[in-house]
């Protein structure tokens, strides 16, 4: 009798421990899968990465800017690649440097990772010229084919920036100017170039959780 009380219990016990598992795992899952945007509003869409919802979801377009090198980036020089994405100009003494010692870290993180890359765009690319970007990057360690710092048509960028990345609205709060796009929101851009997460780029644990996030893009990409 004893025996089979014993027996009973164990049963229990392995199958609430299968439970508990399986829980777990789920949770993990659930944690893991990034969501994709395509307003200003960054409401996040929950959809499958192979689901066919995405072949008219939003995508950053086309573009052709140039970087504190001089080469031509286009996003092809994104072509399956993961990358950060952001705004910036190289005098600002507010918000620009501690956005950048941020991304000093997601630098550093990925720095022999070929996949991911980090894409800054001059909002004052009229006196960013590609020599001001180069002694910017020489400065402050900005690595040649990791990190882009980028110049070009002011009118591109800032098209780019409101149209594409929804920046100008920085998570819903509007600027009240037109023509001077200063945001501490940072993007991730997957292998398909869709939107997958907005970060503040003055925050040292939402930094966290972009390379958390891309390290979790890595991962769905390698299971598709």
């Amino acid at each position: 009798m004893k025996l089979s009380l014993l027996i009973i219990m164990h049963r229990k016990i392995i199958k609430l421990v299968t439970s508990t598992l399986l829980l777990v795992v789920a949770l993990n899952v659930s944690a893991e899968s990034l969501p994709f945007y395509n307003s200003k509003e960054f409401t996040p869409h929950w959809i499958e990465p192979t689901s066919a919802k995405l072949e008219n979801f939003h995508q950053i377009p086309s573009f052709s800017f140039v970087d504190q090198d001089g080469k031509n980036v286009t996003e092809k020089s994104f072509e399956n690649k993961i990358y950060v994405a952001g705004f910036f100009f190289s005098t600002c003494p507010g918000i620009c440097p501690m956005i950048r010692s941020k991304l000093a870290k997601v630098q550093e993180t990925f720095v022999e990772d070929p996949e991911v890359k980090i894409l800054q765009h001059s909002i004052r690319p009229t006196t960013d010229t590609v020599e001001i970007l180069k002694a910017y990057a020489d400065e402050h360690d900005i690595k040649s084919g990791k990190w882009h710092v980028v110049t070009g048509d002011k009118d591109a960028i800032y098209k780019l920036a409101k149209t594409a990345y929804f920046a100008s609205d920085d998570l819903g709060n509007i600027q009240n100017t037109n023509d001077f796009l200063h945001t501490e929101s940072i993007l991730l851009i997957d292998k398909n170039r869709h939107i997958r997460g907005i970060y503040n780029g003055l925050n040292s644990a939402s930094m966290a959780y972009l390379i958390a996030d891309i390290e979790n893009l890595k991962t769905e990409f390698l299971s598709q």
